[in-house]
């Protein structure tokens, strides 16, 4: 009998209120067997000891170069800037590896993250990295609820995660952006026209019917509909940043490349001319496309220590 993968149980672990991103470049001359090993030698510890839940990916180009048959073959890298309408451009600042701590509270993550950079140190060094935070539940700093439209957890998988019998079973695609806001011009729109930025009421989060839906609000452009059947993420968006420098960390899986690639070149406007009214008051400052194997998967290049 065939077993069944399992997957990076941190895409699904909701509720976190602290998290850590970090992104890492591979150093020169190392090979791509003993990086996967340092990866794959993670999980365990961490998860189980320090009470955090962890997330890591690779490049896509990587781990395909350890285990071909085990990622989608279409998957790829954040190659180039993503131009739209006008020259709005979304960057490219895709690196190697990465890691995501998340946990109850920042001395854990901090313990945790530490942790991880240094067993990387001899593989990779950190390229980037924020520090998020929960606010108000489910809301970003726009001040609307986030990730309103998300699966449930009983659908998340079947969404976030590639199915069993296919290249990559068990892993996901992961988009990661970070948005920096531009507070000080969205506070002084009325909430009617934040409304209509966003294509939802802010206090109830209640969509606006189809026929009031702005063509360039930020519901309209993220909603993928394709041959009548609409294609969803699974988002675990979080705020990051400081009282004068801050913005979202989009945090977005699927289980395909496509439908997270078709909704920022819907965003910036590509094919249709219309651009995501909500990126006229957020910039996108890195874009970045890792593949999370199956746990299952990565068990396989674990050492035996761990």
């Amino acid at each position: 009998m065939r077993s069944m993968s399992v997957p990076q149980i941190g895409i699904f672990a909701l509720g976190d209120g602290s998290h850590s991103f970090l992104e890492f470049a591979l150093r020169e001359n190392v090979r791509p067997e003993a990086v996967i090993r340092c990866v794959a030698d993670l999980h365990g510890p961490r998860t189980t000891v320090d009470a955090v839940n962890l997330v890591a990916g690779l490049r896509p180009e990587l781990w395909r170069t350890v285990a071909p048959a085990d990622v989608p073959p279409d998957v790829t890298s954040f190659e180039r800037p993503l131009v739209g309408l006008d020259g709005y451009t979304m960057p490219a600042t895709q690196a190697d590896i990465f890691t995501w701590v998340a946990g109850a509270s920042y001395d854990i993550v901090f313990d945790a993250a530490t942790s991880i950079a240094d067993s990387l140190l001899p593989v990779a060094t950190i390229e980037r990295e924020l520090t998020g935070w929960i606010y108000q539940k489910n809301r970003d700093l726009t001040g609307f609820q986030d990730g309103t439209k998300n699966p449930s957890l009983i659908d998340a998988p079947g969404i976030a995660l590639i199915a069993d019998g296919l290249p990559g079973a068990g892993g996901s695609v992961l988009l990661l952006q970070q948005w920096k806001h531009h507070t000080d011009q969205w506070r002084g729109l009325p909430v009617g026209t934040q409304e209509q930025v966003i294509g939802r009421t802010k206090t109830d989060s209640i969509e606006f019917p189809e026929d009031r839906m702005p063509a360039d609000s930020h519901v309209s452009r993220t909603t993928l509909e394709e041959r009548g059947i609409e294609l969803d993420i699974f988002r675990r968006n979080t705020a990051y940043g400081s009282v004068s420098d801050h913005g979202t960390m989009f945090v977005g899986f699927a289980k395909d490349q496509h439908r997270l690639a078709r909704m920022l070149e819907r965003m910036a406007g590509v094919g249709d001319g219309v651009r995501d009214a909500l990126t006229r008051y957020t910039t996108p400052l890195t874009g970045a496309y890792y593949f999370i194997p199956a746990l299952s998967s990565l068990n396989g290049f674990a050492s035996p220590a761990a």
